[in-house]
């Protein structure tokens, strides 16, 4: 259904997400750029955040370029073929920043809990595993909702109140009875709960450490390296709730769209200036090479 029937709004609406996009796939690309060429940061946190920001590019660019074009050439329709694919990749690399946020939550845990250790515990092998882990797991999670869709194999003429084939909106078209919520609360809980829980206890660990030191800077120095990774968990989660009760709870589609506009652009977007404002290793290293390209 797009976001307006308004001709006159489509360009503003092209330039605003087209600047946004943008804005979104450069400032990841700066920060597997930096981590890359600064070995300083070649540690396990800005492993995983390389890796979370390459999801992020992936999963902004599922959806915003579609509906770019689709703004640009005035159209509203996707092949049957084309939803599903939407949707898999959505769910794969959505579920692929959830993974990736609870790994670094357990990261900055043996960090500040155990930091003699941390070099033997986070180790190239387990950094590898839990990688790879995360990536099963989502995988997994993409095909669960592709087989839920697959259960309705044919679509003709039926209007998504979204910008994009959300799972959710497709589950409730699959799922006349209660067994859409059913199937909705099943991954929610899998896919949701869990990884929140994982990051709760990690932080609860973190933060009774932290607690412990006996002096101020201390504390604040070590509150310091987890506090950008906080605040985009709350950015995260935060919008993901709210699009997820927005879908099961909410019976005006304006309400959904705008929570899925949080999460699937504006989240994104923010993400960048999150860890370059706040990461004083970022910008650290960007001020090396900065050095390092004047000096050559």
């Amino acid at each position: 259904m797009g976001l307006s029937n308004d001709p006159e709004l489509q360009p503003l609406l092209f330039g605003l997400f087209l600047t946004m996009y943008l804005i979104t796939v450069l400032g990841k690309l700066l920060i597997i750029l930096i981590v890359c060429l600064d070995s300083h940061l070649h540690t396990p946190m800005y492993y995983f955040l390389s890796n979370l920001s390459l999801a992020d590019i992936c999963f902004i660019s599922t959806t915003v370029p579609k509906m770019i074009v689709d703004i640009q050439i005035d159209s509203r329709t996707i092949t049957y073929e084309g939803c599903l694919t939407q949707m898999s990749f959505y769910m794969l690399f959505g579920s692929m920043d959830d993974m990736l946020l609870t790994v670094m939550a357990y990261d900055r845990f043996v960090a500040i809990c155990h930091p003699l250790y941390y070099s033997v515990i986070m180790n190239h092998h387990l950094c590898g595993f839990l990688l790879l882990v995360s990536f099963l797991c989502s995988i997994l999670d993409a095909q669960l909702h592709y087989l839920f869709a697959l259960q309705f194999p044919y679509f003709k003429d039926v209007e998504i109140s979204n910008f994009f084939c959300d799972p959710s909106h497709l589950l409730n078209l699959v799922y006349s009875d209660n067994s859409s919520s059913i199937a909705k609360y099943f991954t929610g809980v899998v896919f949701g709960f869990v990884p929140i829980s994982g990051i709760l206890f990690s932080y609860y660990k973190t933060i009774s450490s932290i607690l412990k030191i006996a002096s101020s800077g201390g504390r604040f120095k070590a509150l310091s390296t987890c506090g950008s990774h906080l605040l985009v968990v709350c950015l995260f989660y935060g919008a993901s709730i709210g699009m997820y009760l927005g879908s099961v709870l909410s019976e005006y589609p304006r309400n959904v769209l705008v929570a899925s506009i949080t999460y699937t652009v504006v989240t994104p977007m923010l993400n960048p200036f999150i860890y370059s404002l706040r990461n004083r290793d970022i910008k650290s290293a960007l001020s090396r090479i900065h050095v390092k390209t004047i000096k050559s």
